[in-house]
């Protein structure tokens, strides 16, 4: 999964202090897509720049078991509950990967989650929304990993080595997690009246904050522009957006399922779907934590790290006995 909200913040300028000669170097290197390691030379802003964005990506992994965790108990078939349960493993991994290159930069992991528990770092506002039905891990699935694997592939080719290395593994996982979404969305589609009933819903419930996924409009987007010069990213938020509908909208109409968009339209011309406006109010509230489950995602995992103090007392501990370092996250995770 991923999250959205990755240039909600101001832009850091480059400090005028590092100098026009390693800034137009680094920037000669970006530009012939070269990949930058953590020991080169790079502009702080830069730095914070990933710090923000591979920490909200982390973090937005991990919250993300919550929602599908939530179903584990209650799949359907030993089928789906054990698939539900690599997806759920595979998410916690992810993070594990990306905070890993996160700390390349020189943020530890420690200081990375304290931000999550104290509200201070924001991930995927997606990941507030309630999962009511079956019909929701099926939506998560096909429509939130859909939209997570058309923001994740550019990054593949991300300028910051580390990030782009750990994507291609992200990828190729992320990449089952929607085919197993949208099985599931074609078995409730093609059941009875009351299953299809319940597949549609879920889409009506799950396409917008979708759409939302991939950001402001690129008006609105404050990094986008630096991030792309940088080749962070390689496409705009709207851009991506336009993908990710031309090739979900076909799928719902194989689904047999609607679009909840009385407005959504092929354009000859274009040849693009077009959508009605989006509600960005709801994207800034929830994202603000005004959402139906913001405040219960903190607190499961202020629980959950609260729970697991004793293991990273007891790692430190014993790291300390035998003269060895406590393993990464021993004081946080």
């Amino acid at each position: 999964m991923y999250t959205q909200a990755l240039d909600t913040h101001g832009r850091e300028p480059v400090p005028a202090a590092e100098g026009a000669g390693p800034a137009a170097r680094f920037q000669a290197r970006i530009d012939a897509d070269e990949k930058i390691e953590p020991k080169d030379w790079m502009p702080e802003a830069y730095r914070q720049t990933l710090i923000r964005q591979i920490s909200q990506h982390a973090h937005s992994e991990i919250v993300g078991m919550l929602p599908e965790g939530n179903w584990i108990t209650r799949a359907p078939t030993l089928r789906r509950k054990a698939v539900l349960i690599a997806k759920v493993q595979d998410e916690g991994g992810h993070g594990m990967y990306l905070y890993s290159a996160a700390e390349t930069l020189g943020v530890s992991r420690a200081q990375l989650i304290e931000q999550l528990l104290s509200g201070a770092a924001k991930y995927s506002s997606i990941f507030n929304y309630p999962t009511l039905t079956w019909a929701d891990v099926g939506a998560i699935g096909w429509l939130v990993d859909g939209a997570a694997i058309m923001n994740q592939i550019p990054i593949c080719r991300c300028s910051y080595g580390p990030y782009a290395r750990a994507m291609v593994r992200i990828c190729k996982e992320e990449s089952f997690h929607q085919r197993q979404g949208f099985e599931i969305m074609l078995t409730l589609a093609q059941g009875s009246a009351a299953q299809h009933a319940m597949a549609q819903d879920a889409l009506n419930r799950w396409w917008w904050p979708s759409i939302m996924m991939f950001g402001p409009s690129d008006g609105d987007s404050r990094h986008t522009a630096q991030s792309m010069a940088w080749k962070i990213k390689r496409f705009s938020n709207d851009e991506l957006r336009q993908k990710f509908i031309d090739v979900t909208v076909p799928q719902a109409q194989f689904l047999g399922l609607t679009i909840p968009d009385p407005r959504l339209r092929w354009d000859e011309a274009t040849q693009h779907f077009q959508i009605g406006p989006i509600d960005w109010s709801e994207f800034y509230a929830v994202l603000k934590g005004n959402g139906p489950c913001n405040r219960e995602r903190l607190e499961a995992r202020r629980a959950a790290d609260a729970a697991g103090a004793w293991v990273r007392e007891a790692a430190a501990a014993y790291a300390a006995k035998h003269g060895g370092r406590a393993p990464a996250g021993a004081s946080h995770g």
